[in-house]
Formats: C-alpha cells, structure tokens, sequence
C-alpha cells in the first residue's frame, strides 16, 4: 500500500468518526432542550406559590422524562455498543444535568435519595455498565452533588414563603448525604471539586436553621411536624 493510499484509509476513518460525532451531538442538543425544559418547570418550586403545587410540577416533570427515555433510546443507536468512555464526553454534562433533575424530582415527591438504580430507570439507560449504555458512578454523584446546592437555595425560598419546617428537613438530609461522601475516597479532580462545594451548601443551610431558632421558628416547625405526622 502506498503512502497516499494508507491516508486515505485513514482520512475515511477519521470522517467516519466525525460522522458518528455529529449525530450524537444532535441527539444531545436535543436532550439539552429537554433538561431545560423540565428545570425551568421545577424551578416554579422556588416561588412562594410553587409550594402548593409541588406534585403536579413532579408529574409534568416525570412526563416529560418520557422524553428523555426516546431521545436516551436514539442516543444509543449513534455508536458501537463497545465504544461508551470513547464518546462519554459529548453526553456526560447533560446526561449529570438529568440525574440531578432525576434526584430533585424524587427528592419533592417522598424527600428521600434517588438510587442509582432508580436514576438509570428513570432515563431509560442502564446501572450495571456491563449491559451497555449505562449512568456511570461519577456522573451519579456529580448529579447528586447539584441537588445539594439547590436544596441550599430552597431551604432558603421556604422561609420566604412561611414553610419553616421543610429547612429542617433539609438540614438533616444534607447532612446525611455530607456524611455518606465522606466515606468515599474521591480521586476524581472534577468529582473532588464539586464535593467540596458540598460543605458550602452545609454552611449555607445551617445558617438558615440557626437563623430560625434565634427567631423561635424552629419550635413552630417542629410542632407543626410533629402534628403533620
């Protein structure tokens, strides 16, 4: 083979390559355009009326996560099964965004911690990498670690809108979740960075709680759970 003839071998290699790229990425905008659609219908959660319809927003929410499952199903179809990490890049920032919104969604309907199971379920995808397109550890925590941080923010909107025993909720499910990354020994440099945010949001909402107690809310809200139960 001539040196003229293995180039072209491999220049029609690379463009097979950029072919696959490009429609992966066009499933991918496609996905982005999803993932903000149901952000900005859960970020009504945040105003003071948005309390009262949480669960409607969750089930808009989940139908729209129907969405996510079809594009998830075509996403798949774009690259050789055996070839995920190679193409990981161009989903992992969206494919992060939908976990997290995966986890908020779950997180309003019981205030409980999404699995990684559940997660996977949730996208259409898989948890066990072995069976192919999967939702890798990392990019589970990374949206797990989002939730935090938005947690921090709601705890802080409840106050505004008079609901003083849902930040206490919150403190003690930060908290727990802090705890349960603290067993982790993170080599990730991206995870790493993101976990010690983590400590910021912890901060952020027990300034809320101490806030509450020196106003004598937190006594109103712990009542007012305790009736609720």
């Amino acid at each position: 083979m001539s040196v003229s003839e293995m180039f072209a071998a491999l220049q029609g290699a690379l463009g097979q390559d950029q072919d696959i790229r490009e429609e992966i990425r066009k499933v991918v905008q496609a996905l982005e355009q999803t993932a903000r659609e149901i952000l900005t219908l859960l970020q009504g959660v945040h105003q003071g009326p948005g309390f009262q319809h949480i669960p409607k927003k969750c089930q808009k929410a989940r139908e729209h996560f129907a969405t996510v499952r079809t594009q998830m199903e075509s996403l798949k179809t774009k690259f050789p099964a055996d070839q995920y990490y190679r193409f990981h890049e161009h989903w992992r920032f969206v494919l992060q965004r939908l976990v997290f919104l995966a986890a908020f969604v779950v997180y309003l309907e019981s205030e409980t911690l999404v699995t990684r199971e559940a997660v996977a379920e949730i996208l259409g995808i898989e948890a066990d990498r072995e069976r192919g397109f999967h939702l890798d550890i990392e990019d589970y925590l990374s949206g797990v670690l989002a939730l935090a941080s938005e947690l921090a923010r709601l705890a802080v909107n409840s106050v505004t809108a008079g609901d003083y025993s849902r930040p206490l909720r919150i403190s003690t499910f930060i908290n727990e979740l802090d705890s349960g990354f603290r067993l982790l020994n993170l080599k990730n440099d991206s995870l790493r960075k993101r976990y010690d945010g983590l400590k910021y949001d912890v901060k952020k909402i027990e300034e809320v709680v101490y806030d509450l107690s020196i106003r004598g809310l937190n006594k109103e809200a712990t009542v007012g759970a305790g009736g609720e139960k």
